[in-house]
């Protein structure tokens, strides 16, 4: 697994309830002997989006494809979890590298403030 990855896992909710099984992207992987990896839920629920900070994923856009997501996606960076990789249970597809970077750019500035 790798960061620009697609995957499937139970995200939790924001009260830890157990969560359906939703795609999510992995943003990073944790270093050391720990298999953790950060993930932000992907949801198609567009009204959902924060302006100016989430990652919307339109069907017109040349990665798109490559997702393997059905319908416009929305990126939500606020709904982040470290979980151990094994939680994943299964594979979408993959987003473009200047996604991810932009994506990550965002991240660092919400953090840095």
């Amino acid at each position: 697994m790798k960061p620009g990855e697609l995957v499937l896992v139970r995200f939790p909710e924001a009260d830890l309830a157990a969560g359906k099984l939703r795609p999510a992207l992995v943003v990073a992987v944790a270093p050391g002997r720990y298999p953790d990896v950060l993930l932000a839920l992907v949801t198609s629920r567009g009204y959902q989006e924060v302006a100016k900070f989430d990652e919307v994923i339109e069907p017109l856009d040349a990665d798109f494809a490559a997702t393997r997501l059905k319908t416009r996606s929305v990126v939500r960076l606020a709904r982040l979890v470290s979980v151990d990789a094994s939680v994943v249970e299964g594979r979408l597809g993959a987003i473009s590298s200047s996604r991810l970077t932009r994506i990550r750019e965002r991240l660092i500035a919400w953090l840095s403030q």
